[in-house]
């Protein structure tokens, strides 16, 4: 049989494992906190689940969880749609591509770079927590 420091000792080492465990995985499913990002030419608002984003002439949307590694840093799918001026037609539909959205978040600060699928070109943002956006519509 076990003598009872034994015990203790490896109860104790297993408590602490599990304490390591739970604070890595906690830091490892950080997320983007919630509420209003603003920037020049860039609005978002972050949910629970999901982020809408609201550009001059654009919007685009970020769904599901908005996990940040242990760095601040992200990489996340969603879509960008683009928008016009004027009055929008009956028959048109709006067509939202897929996009890449990736950057970091430091504090009440986040850098957001926007990479539209198929293309080359990418677009970098700085927002602040609970800013106002600086934003001019289209429409």
């Amino acid at each position: 049989m076990y003598a009872p420091k034994t015990i203790f000792t490896w109860t104790v080492l297993f408590l602490l494992t599990l304490c390591v465990v739970v604070l890595v995985y906690a830091r490892m499913m950080e997320r983007i906190p919630r509420g209003e990002w603003g920037g020049t030419y860039i609005s978002m608002k972050v949910g629970e689940r999901s982020a809408t984003i609201e550009y001059d002439c654009a919007h685009g949307e970020i769904p599901g969880p908005l996990n940040v590694d242990g760095e601040g840093k992200f990489e996340l799918r969603g879509t960008f749609t683009p928008e016009r001026g004027g009055p929008v037609r009956a028959d048109e539909t709006e067509r939202g591509q897929a996009a890449t959205y990736s950057g970091s978040v430091k504090g009440n600060k986040m850098t957001l770079v926007l990479k539209v699928a198929g293309s080359d070109d990418t677009e970098t943002f700085t927002l602040e927590k609970d800013k106002p956006a600086d934003l001019f519509k289209c429409k």
